[in-house]
């Protein structure tokens, strides 16, 4: 390790470390690897005074969640018994049911599940083919939402577009055809609008359909899904995605001058809306109960896959956080909320209907965390809220240098997309992050399955949602909103 200010300030850091092992709480092996990543570190101060003293109740937390596999156990059961779990969808209410139990079994306070009425979308069967100019079928995910063909399929010439400006630069050649936009994938904020609103773009221009290439930055022929819209007053034309593969065997088809043709048959439907739940379980707080910090996940998932990583994992996480702080017997001074969302993927129907129903103590809503990245390795947290409440947190992060978990960066909430609603409402908002360069490889297909994710790394991600929770939830003085 270098010798100077910086090496000092990691040394402070590795003195936590030093401090949980002599507490009996971290095994020397565990100690001996974070010694190791601490050279690569971001540098983070040691605790203020007022958070030391919360260092022996995070040494247990993370004691107990870095030696637990209950939850990923917990984790695995779900997603094999219940797979996919779009919003309408029998997998998902057996889902709800059986976390519901398995809550009550672990004697966490007020569990229920709160009414939502969510959409409800059916894929149905789907296919692409090419006709020409070589016949083979070409692997397809519909998009969620998006209408279906006639039976018979459509027939038609494609045109490969980059994007919506290239569209328009061949307007002229639209008109009748499906389109496919072969958009590279820059970052996900960035290239999902080609996902969410290339529908309405190729409808505008003409198409009697739309393709696009799957947002993703690498692939093996996975062809990714997800959530699009139309717009009022367009013809609703059907929406898909291929695979990036695909999408550049086409684009090459077209550069050598060959006529592209293919069918499109898809039996997507959108039915009345269905009954659903948020899931909400709590660990009352000893002094001020009806003052809250919320930790989440979402339990929707795409119809594909299993949804491990999108968001059975932030889900899991979040519950077996406020399962280890009530074994532990840690009750704070405020409650610990769990509420595992429903409807992120197709709506945030979840995340609504929670504002409308708890609009009366909203401002009881001291924080609201999420994890919706991934379970990945977490690096720390994003935050969003004024300046009082980013002084009051700041220093926070420092009590999970010890698992490399302690960064806390401001205005870098966004992640967190069901808290969106309560981040209107004034309720200081964070995501968890982790280091997940692999999550869009799997994001929204059939590859989004558990055996992507890493016991050890989950359990890290639930030593940090169960420390910060539990902190956030017993400081003496509120965040303020």
């Amino acid at each position: 390790m270098p010798n100077g200010p910086d090496s000092a300030k990691r040394l402070e850091c590795g003195g936590l470390l030093a401090l949980l092992l002599a507490l009996g709480l971290l095994g020397a092996a565990s100690v001996l690897a974070a010694e190791k990543a601490l050279e690569k570190a971001p540098l983070i101060p040691p605790p203020p005074a007022d958070f030391a003293q919360y260092l022996p109740a995070v040494g247990r937390l993370i004691q107990a969640a870095t030696n637990s596999d209950l939850g990923f156990q917990r984790l695995a059961v779900l997603c094999d018994t219940f797979g996919p779990r779009l919003s309408g969808s029998t997998n998902l209410e057996g889902a709800i049911d059986w976390m519901l139990g398995e809550m009550k079994r672990d004697g966490l306070d007020n569990v229920r599940g709160e009414e939502v009425w969510v959409p409800h979308w059916v894929r149905g069967r789907e296919s692409l083919e090419l006709l020409a100019p070589i016949a083979r079928p070409i692997n397809l995910l519909g998009l969620g939402g998006s209408v279906g063909t006639p039976p018979e399929g459509i027939v038609a010439e494609l045109l490969v577009v980059k994007d919506f400006a290239d569209l328009q630069a061949r307007r002229d050649k639209v008109k009748g055809r499906i389109v496919l936009f072969n958009q590279p994938f820059t970052s996900y904020d960035r290239t999902i609008i080609v996902r969410m609103r290339g529908a309405v773009e190729a409808a505008k221009a003409g198409a009697v359909a739309s393709l696009i290439r799957s947002v993703t930055p690498f692939s093996m022929r996975t062809v990714h899904t997800g959530a699009m819209r139309y717009e009022e007053g367009l013809p609703r034309v059907p929406h898909a995605a291929i695979s990036v593969e695909d999408a550049a065997l086409l684009q090459r088809m077209q550069e050598r001058g060959e006529p592209v043709v293919v069918r499109l048959k898809m039996e997507a439907v959108t039915l009345p809306d269905a009954k659903s739940r948020n899931v909400i379980a709590e660990v009352l707080g000893r002094e001020k109960p009806d003052e809250l910090v919320l930790v989440s996940g979402h339990l929707d998932s795409w119809d594909v896959g299993q949804g491990a990583m999108d968001d059975a994992g932030g889900c899991l996480a979040a519950w077996e956080a406020a399962r280890l702080i009530r074994k532990l017997d840690l009750r704070p001074r405020r409650t610990v909320r769990v509420v595992c969302w429903v409807n992120e993927e197709n709506g945030f129907r979840g995340a609504r209907a929670y504002q409308a129903d708890h609009r009366q103590e909203l401002d009881k809503h001291l924080l609201a965390i999420e994890s919706d990245e991934g379970v990945f390795r977490p690096l720390g947290f994003g935050f969003s809220g004024n300046d009082a409440a980013w002084a009051r947190v700041r220093g926070m992060g420092s009590l999970l240098s010890g698992i490399q978990a302690g960064e806390i960066t401001r205005g870098a909430g966004g992640g967190a997309a069901d808290l969106h609603f309560l981040q209107q409402a004034g309720v200081p908002i964070m995501e968890l992050r982790v280091d997940g360069p692999k999550y869009f490889w799997f994001h929204h297909t059939e590859a989004d399955t558990v055996d992507k994710l890493s016991r050890d790394e989950f359990n890290l991600c639930v030593a940090a949602l169960a420390a910060m929770s539990y902190v956030a939830a017993d400081l003496p003085e509120r965040l303020p909103q």
